[in-house]
């Protein structure tokens, strides 16, 4: 396994406009491979931040001949890195949608691809009620991708609050695990942090966590606060606001081995009923 990986986060302030969005998402993948990043990872929904079905039909389109998975592939090629789109919405033939992260080699080529397993179905106080499942339709399996011998757990924004998932990807072989997000602003202030740290504490991975940060054009208002975790759960680098742009970091996988023989909690968890 290499024993370094420069890796990139990108924060985001999503509009409507694929178009416009996709350029962005360019032009931050270009500043990426300029810095020697191997690897990028954006935030959720960074193709398309639209807000319900009538705006999702405008924008969103089927697997074959998508407009947007195309330009990801050229922008991979031309970047020469792994760019991990953190979500988009993609078309079903049922009517509804998928809520899909896709990774992309350096060639252009789709390494993996994940559906959002949980759908933030809640009502936040201070905040509108959301209703996730009335749009999309849950994935049913994790996903472990191979970024050469580096493994990445994927995700997508609720799914780190269950903590499972996270612990299943670990023993699975992941050493990052990628949490592309739009927190809202309440939930954010409370919990984001916290949670993203706890993930990787109890998985001894390193944790990369793509934010949506400001006030978009479909109304929504995320919390930003993007940043990149070590397996120990100290922060490395992060955003202090909802500011665009990117973070860095130097991930050293050899942290992964000491933290996990520091404290063995994926080897000594056991079984038990109530």
């Amino acid at each position: 396994m290499a024993c370094n990986l420069k890796v990139s986060v990108a924060q985001m302030c999503a509009g409507t406009d694929p178009e416009r969005n996709l350029e962005r998402i360019g032009e931050l993948a270009s500043q990426a491979g300029e810095q020697g990043a191997h690897y990028l990872l954006t935030p959720e929904m960074s193709v398309a931040f639209v807000e319900n079905v009538d705006q999702l039909i405008k924008v969103a389109q089927r697997v074959e001949g998508n407009v947007a998975l195309e330009t990801c592939a050229k922008i991979a090629r031309e970047c020469a890195l792994f760019l991990h789109i953190g979500s988009l919405a993609i078309a079903r033939e049922d009517g509804l949608f998928a809520n899909r992260s896709v990774l992309f080699d350096p060639e252009g080529n789709i390494v993996s691809l994940y559906d959002k397993i949980h759908l933030f179905d809640a009502d936040v106080e201070g905040d509108d009620a959301y209703r996730e499942s009335s749009i999309y339709v849950g994935g049913k399996k994790a996903t472990l991708a191979q970024m050469g011998n580096i493994n990445v757990g994927l995700s997508i924004c609720y799914d780190v609050r269950f903590g499972a998932l996270y612990r299943e990807l670990a023993k699975a072989g992941a050493h990052i695990i990628a949490v592309p997000a739009a927190f809202t602003v309440p939930t954010g202030k409370a919990h984001w942090e916290v949670l993203l740290r706890a993930r990787a504490i109890e998985t001894g991975c390193f944790v990369l966590a793509a934010a949506q940060g400001g006030m978009h054009e479909n109304g929504r208002q995320t919390f930003g606060h993007s940043m990149i975790i070590d397996p120990w759960g100290k922060i490395i680098t992060s955003f202090e606001d909802n500011s665009s742009g990117l973070i860095f970091a130097e991930l050293d996988f050899d942290q992964i081995k000491r933290a996990r023989q520091s404290v063995p909690a994926l080897q000594n968890e056991t079984e038990f009923r109530l």
